[in-house]
């Protein structure tokens, strides 16, 4: 089953409360509260996603943590490479993949493609999206246009 992790489901769910704020700084006992994550687990997602930019941190009595950019502006794929690493459904879906049967693959390059649209997909899904599910979250068109590829003819 191809799924994301409890851990990123949770610090998607974390910055988009963070994208409602409206760029103010909110402490992790805050977020933690308006997202029903426990703190130990806000508290720790927060410093990932602020290492790895999506989010800024700010020390001190009137720290916090808020939004890096525009909701617009983040992608989906963004957010999963920060929490998860990059999407690969299989080992040689991904640049530094390991596997012994690669080259003798008969399926790899078909997985590679499938990656490749999961990619895109979740790459046309912005943060803002996921804030507003009711809104006009864009609709990707997985048919296939059968005249624009015909299917393969084969003589025996």
């Amino acid at each position: 089953m191809f799924r994301i992790s409890r851990l990123t489901d949770y610090g998607t769910l974390i910055l988009v409360f963070l994208a409602g704020q409206e760029r103010r700084l909110c402490s992790a006992s805050e977020v933690a509260t308006g997202t029903h994550v426990a703190q130990p687990t806000a508290q720790k997602l927060l410093k990932v996603l602020a290492k790895t930019g999506l989010v800024e941190s700010a020390r001190g009595a009137d720290g916090g943590y808020r939004l890096a950019r525009n909701p617009a502006l983040i992608t989906t794929a963004e957010i999963l490479d920060a929490l998860d690493g990059p999407v690969a459904i299989t080992e040689c879906s991904t640049d530094d993949g390991d596997c012994v049967l690669e080259p003798l693959c008969q399926v790899g390059s078909a997985w590679q493609k499938i990656n490749s649209a999961i990619r895109v997909a979740l790459s046309d899904i912005t943060l803002a999206d996921l804030g507003h599910p009711q809104a006009n979250i864009p609709e990707l068109d997985l048919t296939r246009n059968k005249d624009a590829h015909p299917t393969p003819v084969v003589d025996h």
